[in-house]
Order: structure tokens, then C-alpha cells, then sequence
């Protein structure tokens, strides 16, 4: 059989080459064959030939897209790419520098610096990826019944069962419908799974939303200061202006609306139109959490100004005040009497936070409301053009919302106490570093006096 399709395939390729020769036009002496493959003439001169590699290259920084030059993005800047350098040497070199290791902390990565994933997650993840262990006896000694019940529910909402295949542009709808469940249960409010838009981490659901809202250099976001330079560097590569709106540190960073009310003003005694909100809660890089009541102000103020409130909740599982509790957004303004006509609110979250951290495996979420049927096609549209976020984050956020539950009957080795104790364990170890952190800074304050 082999033999006979490379024999069936030799016949056709010899088969098309005389065609070719058939029909191929001849060429004068006078005529070079490279005429066709360009519009310029050619002279035939071999210095023609050897001129272009003396000419500038195609591309450089004056000739590609501007907003790409504005853009900024500190955390992977000047300072991580010296530490890269350093660590280069120490490992050339273990002797040239005073120390043995940098750790890097200019990112919330909390894996690399030593974190142990849950359980219970990697335990789901890896049964999805390779089903056919599911059913093999000695999956039971290696893998919790929850984590093997939780793979056969997720993988029958999978089409085909595939984990390698593309998805829907939003997301699995199996796992969607998980989210919004989740979703409901924390908020005590509806959530419609159509709402919800799976993505690669929160940043790109970020990037959608700066896309959809920025028309020009005219459309402004509000964003806070301090803030994460995801935004800045987001707004200014869509080419919008960013809005700055400045937090309050004696009052624990708060946010003043009257604030926000001084720099509208501004903006828009420049031409600007202001489109959008930016709120992180909890705070990024300041660790705020907001009280409800200053949220409802924040929620009345985008109301009456018309503008999209964008609600970075990435961090809501890292609040370690017990005086202090988180509030999404969506929450606030639904306990307000507030539905899907009278407000606009994104809320995004991340696997890569929280107690997970989760970060190389790339899963988040948005949920949209408050659009109209019109402008939700649009950004189907932009979540499309992706074709899908990777179903591993899919499958994580889908578990981030929706845990392991209490069982009523005691199993010595239930898979809610191992998920209870990876969770108290990455707590306590957050708790321990936290003070560690505050105390280096309180005994180097002495430095920026």
C-alpha cells in the first residue's frame, strides 16, 4: 500500500513539472527571470544585486507603530533585566557579587518563590489531560474520588473530551455556567454564564476592554495612582490617554471621589472624553480593601457620569486584616438598585492570584454587564479573533469558583481537608512573608529620608 501511494505521488509531481515546462513562456537572453518577482526593473548589473545590503533594514524603531514606543511596562523593565544580568554572573562567577540568589519580586509570581500549587487542582488538571487513567484500578490508590469525579464532570462538558481542541470564543459552556454559579453564591446576585468571557489571565480580558472603549487620543480611563502598569501600559498602546486619579495614603490609600470629581474636571477642560473607571480592589500595588460604603460612592459617581466601571478583583483572596472584607462591584451596585440598564460594570479575575497563584497557567475571566445586545456582538467579535483562551485556565478558573464543599460523612482522606490544609499553608506562609517584608521596610525607611 506504501509503496503504491509514494509511486501514485512520484507520478503526480513528475506529471505536474512538464505541465509547468509546457506552458512556461521562454525568456530572450535579454529577459532575467527575477523581473517577475519584482515590480522595480532590473538592469542586470551584479552591482544592482549587492547594493540592497548596504540599505537600512525594514523595520526599526522610527518606523514601527509609535504607540508601541510610548508604551511602558515597568515590571518587566530596566531593573528585572540588570537582576537577569547579576544572576548571569553569580552563576559564571558564584564569588562576584556578596550574595548567592536573587528573588524576584517584581511581579506577583508567588510559585517561583517557593509556593506548592493545591492539590486538588493539579490533581483535576492532569486527569483531564490524559483521561484514559481514569478508568485504570490504579487510579483510585493516586488520586482522590473528588478529584476523579470533579475530571468526569468537567470532561463531559468538553466537546470530544478534548483538551487539546479549540473551544468556544467565551469559553466552555460547561464551565462557564460554573463560574456564574460561583459567581452567585459569593455575590447573593444572578449571574448569567453569557456574561462571562474566559481569557489568558485577566490582561488580555484588560486589553478587550481598552480596544472596545478607545476611539483616539480623545478617550480617557481614569486609572488610579499607584497603580499596576498594566493600564497605563494598555491605554497607552490602544492609543487613549490615561486619566490619573490619586490615592490617598494617609487615609490607608483611600479613594475620594471628590477626587475623581477635580480630575473629570480636568480632563475634560482639555477635550478629553472620560470613558471609563479603572478600580483595583483589592489594591495593587497599595493592598487597600475598599469599604462598601465608599464603593457605593464610587458606583453612584460612574453612574451619573456615564462612565464603564472596569473592577480589578484579582486579589480578593488576599485580604489578611480579619476587620477587613471584599465586596465585588457587581454586588455593590445590584444591592443598590442598580441593574443592567443603569450601570456598566467589568469585573476581572485571575488564577494567578488569590491563594493559587496559578500564574504560568494563563486562566481568567471577565464578566460584562450592563451592554447591549449590539456591543456584546463587538466584543464577541474581538474575543474571536483569539479563537479561545487555553482550556488548562479554563479548567482552573472553573475550580477556583467553584472549590471542594464540606462533606457531611468524614473521609480520612477527604480531598476538602487536603485542599483546606494547602490553603492554610499558603496563607500562613503569605502571613509570615508579609511581616517579614514590612519589617525590611520599616528598618530601611531611614534610606529615603
Amino acid at each position: 500500500m506504501r509503496r503504491f501511494v509514494i509511486g501514485r505521488a512520484r507520478n503526480l509531481f513528475e506529471s505536474s513539472r512538464q505541465n509547468y515546462q509546457f506552458q512556461r513562456p521562454l525568456l530572450s537572453s535579454s529577459q532575467s527571470p527575477y523581473r517577475f518577482l519584482s515590480s522595480t526593473p532590473i538592469t542586470g548589473s551584479p552591482s544592482s544585486f549587492s547594493s540592497s545590503s548596504t540599505m537600512a533594514p525594514p523595520v526599526n524603531v522610527n518606523t514601527i507603530n509609535p504607540k508601541v514606543l510610548e508604551c511602558e511596562y515597568a515590571v518587566h523593565g530596566e531593573i528585572v533585566t540588570l537582576a537577569q544580568k547579576l544572576q548571569q554572573e553569580i552563576q559564571a562567577k558564584p564569588e562576584a557579587h556578596p550574595f548567592e540568589e536573587i528573588l524576584y519580586c517584581n511581579i506577583g509570581n508567588p510559585q517561583s518563590l517557593g509556593q506548592l500549587p493545591i492539590t486538588f487542582f493539579r490533581e483535576v488538571l492532569a486527569l483531564c489531560d490524559h483521561p484514559s487513567i481514569l478508568d485504570k484500578s490504579e487510579t483510585q490508590g493516586l488520586f482522590s474520588a473528588d478529584s476523579i469525579d470533579r475530571a468526569w464532570q468537567i470532561l463531559d462538558q468538553i466537546p470530544g473530551r478534548a483538551t487539546g481542541a479549540y473551544s468556544h470564543s467565551q469559553g466552555i459552556k460547561g464551565l462557564r455556567d460554573t463560574i456564574a454559579a460561583g459567581i452567585e453564591a459569593r455575590d447573593g446576585f444572578p449571574a448569567d454564564p453569557n456574561d462571562i468571557f474566559l481569557t489568558d489571565g485577566a490582561s488580555p480580558a484588560v486589553h478587550m476592554m481598552m480596544q472596545l472603549l478607545i476611539r483616539s487620543e480623545k478617550d480617557g480611563i481614569f486609572c488610579p495612582i499607584p497603580q499596576y502598569p498594566l493600564y497605563s501600559a494598555s491605554i497607552a498602546l490602544h492609543g487613549g490617554t490615561l486619566v490619573p486619579y490619586y490615592l490617598d495614603e494617609a487615609t490607608g490609600w483611600g479613594l475620594e471621589v471628590s477626587e475623581l470629581k477635580k480630575q473629570l474636571e480636568t480632563a475634560r477642560s482639555k477635550g478629553i472624553t472620560v470613558r471609563a473607571l479603572v478600580v483595583i480592589n483589592p489594591g495593587n500595588p497599595t493592598g487597600q480593601v475598599l469599604a462598601e460604603e465608599n464603593q457605593r460612592a464610587i458606583v453612584e459617581f460612574c453612574k451619573q457620569e456615564g462612565l464603564v466601571l472596569l473592577a480589578d478583583e484579582v486579589y480578593q483572596e488576599n485580604i489578611y486584616v480579619p476587620e477587613k472584607k471584599f465586596h465585588s462591584f457587581k454586588k455593590v451596585s445590584r444591592s443598590m438598585g442598580y441593574g443592567e440598564k443603569d450601570i456598566s460594570v467589568v469585573s476581572f479575575q485571575s488564577v494567578s492570584k488569590g491563594y493559587y497563584g496559578e500564574c504560568g497557567r494563563r486562566g481568567g475571566y471577565m464578566e460584562v454587564t450592563g451592554f447591549g445586545a449590539d456591543v456584546r456582538e463587538q466584543i464577541y467579535k474581538v474575543a474571536s479573533v483569539n479563537l479561545c483562551s487555553n482550556i488548562s485556565g479554563q479548567i482552573l478558573a472553573s475550580l477556583v469558583m467553584s472549590p471542594p464543599k464540606v462533606k457531611f460523612f468524614f473521609r480520612l482522606k477527604s480531598v476538602f481537608c487536603v485542599y483546606s490544609n494547602d490553603i492554610g499553608c499558603n496563607i500562613n506562609i503569605r502571613w509570615d512573608r508579609t511581616q517579614w517584608i514590612k519589617l525590611g521596610i520599616d528598618a530601611c525607611k531611614h534610606w529615603f529620608v
